[in-house]
């Protein structure tokens, strides 16, 4: 499913904290092939991919329907969220 990352959103990722400035590429990796998704609020899903030793990087988005879908956030964690987990099961 295309998952789309407005360049506006993408500003207010990086904007506070810009942590994330660099990584464009990740976070839409992140998205792609997750090492875990869990199930966000609102509906939206949480992908989380490893980027270091006990370091998340987690993506907020949400899926409108078989062909659309948009990134919500995108942030750094330590630790991945205990929530339900979607995938894999």
């Amino acid at each position: 499913m295309p998952i789309r990352l407005s360049h506006e959103r993408w500003t207010h990722i990086v904007e506070n904290p810009n942590d994330l400035a660099g990584y464009y590429d990740q976070v839409l990796a992140t998205v792609e092939k997750p090492d875990l998704v869990v199930q966000g609020y609102g509906g939206a899903l949480i992908a989380l991919k490893g980027v270091a030793k006990g370091k998340y990087l987690s993506v907020v988005y949400k899926e409108l329907g078989p062909k659309k879908g948009f990134i919500v956030s995108a942030y750094f964690t330590r630790r991945p969220d205990k929530r339900r987990k979607v995938w894999p099961r």
